[in-house]
This record gives C-alpha cells, sequence and structure tokens, in this order.
C-alpha cells in the first residue's frame, strides 16, 4: 500500500537531496522529453470515446474531483460562504450529486469557507506564499502558510520560485518547499503549483515534478489559473507519468491537480481518461487527483441533466460563479 508524502516524508531518494550538485545531478539525469510523442499520445487518448453508462460515472467522479475556487481581490465573506454552500451541494434539486473535493480561497477567506463547508466531507484549500507570483521572502511566504493552516485550512497550495527554477537554483527551491511542508505540519496537505506555461519545456515541468515530490508535495499541481498557458493534456500527462514513477521507486503516492482552462465536461473527461490509461485506477479517487477550476462544475451539472432527462437546462439551472 502506497503511503503519502505527508505520512512519509523520508524516502528512498533522499541521498539525491544532500547537496546542491547531487540535486542538480538527479533532475538533469532524468530522461528527456520527447515532446512530439507526448503531444501525441495526449491527443490520442483524448479521442477515446465513453458509454452512456460510463459517462453518467465520470461525470460524478469529476465532480467530486472539483476544487470550487474563488481567487480574486472582490472576494467577500458572503461571495465564500455561497461557493462553500454550492460545494457541499453542487444540485440542490438532486441529493445524488457528489459534493466537490474542496473549496479553494485566500488564507483571509479559509473561516468563512470553514463555516460554510462544516459537517461536510468538503475540505478547505488555501493558496499560500504569495500567491501567484510567490515573489517574496520566505519568512513572508511562511507566514502566509501558517496563517491559512491556524485558521483552520485542510490544504495549502503553494507556488514556486520559478526565477529561481529557471535560474538553475534547485536546492533554493527545495528548501521552500520543505520549509512549506513542515509549516503545514499533520494537519494540512500540500499541492505544489509550478505554473507549467513559465517553465518553458517539458524537460522543466519533469525536473520540477521530481523536485516537488522529493521535497515532500502531497500534490504536483499545473498552475495558478492566472497566466496564459495552464493545465493541457500534455504537461497533465507528464506529471501523471511523473507521479507514477515516483511511486514505482519510491513507494510514496503523490496526486495530481491540473488548474486553468478546463471548462468543459468533455475536457474533464479526457484529463479522467489520461490519470486511467498513464497512472492507473489508483488515482481515480478525489484524495489523488483534482481539478482546480470553477465554471467546470456548471458544465457538469448541466451534462449530468442532460444525461439524466434527454435536454439540456435553461441558463437558470445553474449558478453563475
Amino acid at each position: 500500500m502506497p503511503t503519502t508524502a505527508s505520512a512519509a516524508p523520508a524516502h528512498g531518494l533522499a541521498d539525491v537531496t544532500a547537496s546542491d550538485s547531487t540535486l542538480r545531478r538527479f533532475l538533469h539525469g532524468l530522461p528527456g522529453v520527447d515532446a512530439v510523442g507526448l503531444e501525441a499520445r495526449a491527443a490520442s487518448l483524448g479521442t477515446r470515446s465513453i458509454k452512456t453508462t460510463a459517462k453518467a460515472y465520470a461525470l460524478d467522479l469529476a465532480i467530486s474531483m472539483v476544487d470550487l475556487t474563488t481567487l480574486e481581490g472582490a472576494d467577500t465573506p458572503g461571495k465564500v460562504r455561497a461557493l462553500g454552500a454550492k460545494a457541499v451541494r453542487p444540485d440542490p434539486t438532486d441529493r445524488t450529486t457528489p459534493s466537490t473535493a474542496a473549496v479553494c480561497v485566500y488564507p483571509d477567506m479559509v473561516p468563512a469557507a470553514k463555516e460554510a463547508v462544516a459537517g461536510s466531507g468538503v475540505k478547505v484549500a488555501s493558496v499560500a506564499t504569495a500567491f501567484p507570483a510567490g515573489r517574496a521572502s520566505l519568512a513572508v511566504k511562511l507566514a502566509d502558510v501558517r496563517e491559512a493552516v491556524t485558521a483552520g485550512a485542510d490544504e495549502v497550495d503553494m507556488v514556486i520560485d520559478r526565477g529561481a527554477f529557471l535560474a538553475g537554483d534547485y536546492m533554493k527551491v527545495y528548501d521552500e518547499i520543505a520549509a512549506v511542508r513542515e509549516a503545514c505540519g499533520t494537519s494540512a496537505r500540500l499541492k505544489v503549483i509550478f505554473e507549467t506555461g513559465e517553465l518553458s519545456t517539458y524537460d522543466n515541468i519533469r525536473r520540477a515534478s521530481w523536485l516537488g515530490m522529493l521535497a515532500g508535495a502531497d500534490f504536483i499541481k499545473t498552475s495558478t489559473g492566472k497566466v496564459a498557458v495552464n493545465a493541457t493534456p500534455a504537461n497533465t500527462l507528464l506529471m501523471l507519468e511523473a507521479v507514477r514513477d515516483f511511486r514505482a521507486q519510491t513507494g510514496v503516492q503523490v496526486g495530481v491537480k491540473p488548474a486553468g482552462g478546463i471548462r468543459t465536461a468533455k475536457d474533464a473527461i479526457k484529463f479522467l481518461v489520461l490519470v486511467n490509461e498513464t497512472a492507473g485506477e489508483d488515482w481515480l479517487d478525489n484524495h489523488w487527483f483534482r481539478f482546480g477550476a470553477s465554471s467546470l462544475l456548471n458544465d457538469l451539472l448541466m451534462q449530468r441533466q442532460k444525461l439524466a432527462t434527454g435536454r439540456y437546462s435553461g441558463p437558470d439551472y445553474v449558478t453563475v460563479d
């Protein structure tokens, strides 16, 4: 049975993080990514058709994997409470609709989110570490994390220092992730955001994936949703390969969260096929796979009703987030 990074931060690859030189040697020793082959496989898996009964299961599974998110300067406690109520009961007219996995908010909105989802299985996730740019001192980043955890966040979504990573200062990135992991304690799972659209190459995404897992990430996450290029089938496939290979080598299972740009049920189902065909069924659970999205949930609900009734709902069927 695989362990989680939180439960077992020590793993069989601890020696590769002993120094900057050993870490660099390991990361640059990872196999190079065949970009053409990666994109072709992602496109091929995206053409798989799903029958009606399987589609019903996939829609419910996708709903249960959504991190319903609001990360705007205009967020208010009232907006967050409304979002939390939607996460707990996405379709008030149909009690068979599963709840979403989590509500994701800024640290100061965690208390309102906790109040809204109290008594349900919905988690509260909080972005931290000077999200989305990550341009702050480590002391400020850790204070951000501790504020969220003290307020009751079940999960913390941190951003890596992309500038340090792109400059080749891998040990700085590793040390920051490890420090945030420690600040999360045993009460909060850690999602590490790479901002794949800023990493330029697939090789960098592979290196960042392994770096995050080595440092103790419970999840590796594509994006903040705040840049032009966010989650794609290809970069998510690459990260799924990384968590699969990491578990095979260490026994530690790490989750994956594509975020940004996934807006339709059709898109979500394509990503579920990627999970099943790449990492395997063990990841087809919201403990190990999430969608960072908000508008996606509305389309999933509309497609779910279409499957049940044979017709699409009117525009007032779902709330507009």
